[in-house]
């Protein structure tokens, strides 16, 4: 005990002295390193070293076996590539050089200074471009294959006074098509102030314009005329035969008939004969097998003629031939005083039996 008492008054004297220097003396540290055998589970503040410097109050790192573990980290540069597991929030703004991502969620304003590239990893990127998901299904405008072409599920609506062009060249307005359509599948028209068409024409397959031939085929598509009109066998043409005349009628062997209030009222047969069947006025002078025939009759003919079932012709003399009824008339060709008018058949024959009639007088 009394060397406890001893050592505590020592110590006593120790404090007393070192509390009344005025001067306290550097405590020199020979050895500077530190290690493991310096310092084990305590804390130490203030530190700084050539490379690190603490100013913490609290604890702001954390290392653990899994990792490095901090609330905060302040740097202006991060100098190796970086891979981010979970989701990264960034109040200010991202610059990059180029951002590849899968999938980009945001309602923002997208600021560019250069074009919006879609690239493909082993040709072009196909089915990708702009898609607009909601709804019933999605709005897509992206690119698609076979042919290559910019493909849109929606309407593509310009605003008022714009046009689609192609190589600079106007195809499609709000009124009009470009002077450059030249080709078309149209399938139905409007009506039309004015067409004008170069080349042939084929109309239902029915109306066959052939600008090699400028021939008109309506029910053909072989016209035999320039206008040519067809129903099955039947063939109505009208063409010129020479530079002065020209040929109408029927091109098959049919016969032609002129009607009038769907009523035939000239029939020309296909042999060739005319027929008209109902009443006929003539109002100009008539001539029959004649180029020139007077004017002063009604009715030229160049031949034998017959009405009411008589025949009358003009002969020098009796027939000698032919067959004849009793009641026909031969008109005498060159009368004679004393001689007759001409002679009638009074028993029909071949030539049948004839007397002369009205002597005239000497």
């Amino acid at each position: 005990m009394a060397n406890i008492r001893d050592s505590l008054n020592s110590l006593a004297t120790a404090i007393e002295e070192l509390q009344q220097s005025q001067t306290v003396q550097e405590i020199e540290i020979l050895d500077r390193s530190l290690s493991g055998n310096k310092i084990n589970g305590g804390k130490i503040t203030n530190f700084a070293s050539a490379g690190i410097k603490d100013e913490a109050r609290s604890t702001v790192v954390l290392v653990k076996e899994d990792g490095l573990y901090v609330d905060n980290v302040y740097t202006p540069k991060i100098g190796n590539s970086l891979s981010v597991s979970g989701d990264l929030k960034v109040d200010g703004e991202v610059h990059a050089t180029r951002l590849h991502v899968d999938e980009i969620s945001a309602d923002i304003r997208n600021e560019r200074t250069s074009p919006l590239e879609f690239k493909g990893e082993q040709g072009p990127s196909y089915g990708k471009g702009l898609i607009w998901t909601g709804g019933d299904y999605a709005k897509q405008l992206v690119l698609q294959s076979n042919p290559d072409r910019v493909w849109s599920t929606e309407h593509i609506d310009l605003n008022g006074g714009k046009e689609y062009k192609i190589n600079n060249a106007t195809v499609l307005s709000e009124n009009s098509l470009g002077s450059t359509i030249v080709n078309s599948n149209l399938r139905r028209l409007g009506a039309l102030d004015s067409l004008t068409v170069n080349g042939g024409i084929r109309i239902d397959e029915f109306i066959v314009y052939d600008d090699a031939t400028q021939r008109l085929g309506i029910g053909t598509e072989d016209p035999n005329g320039m206008l040519s009109l067809n129903s099955f066998d039947h063939e109505f043409v009208i063409d010129p035969t020479n530079a002065k005349q020209w040929k109408l009628g029927t091109y098959s062997t049919s016969e032609l008939q002129i009607i009038t209030d769907d009523t035939a009222r000239i029939v020309v047969g296909a042999n060739g004969h005319i027929k008209v069947t109902s009443k006929t006025s003539f109002m100009q002078k008539v001539g029959i097998g004649v180029n020139n025939f007077a004017e002063d009759v009604d009715l030229t003919v160049a031949g034998s003629v017959r009405f009411e079932n008589k025949k009358f012709e003009v002969n020098e003399s009796i027939p000698t031939s032919g067959s004849y009824i009793k009641g026909d008339i031969v008109w005498n060709a060159n009368p004679q005083p004393g001689g007759y008018v001409g002679w009638i058949c009074v028993r029909e024959g071949t030539p049948g039996e004839w007397k002369p009639f009205a002597q005239i007088a000497t």
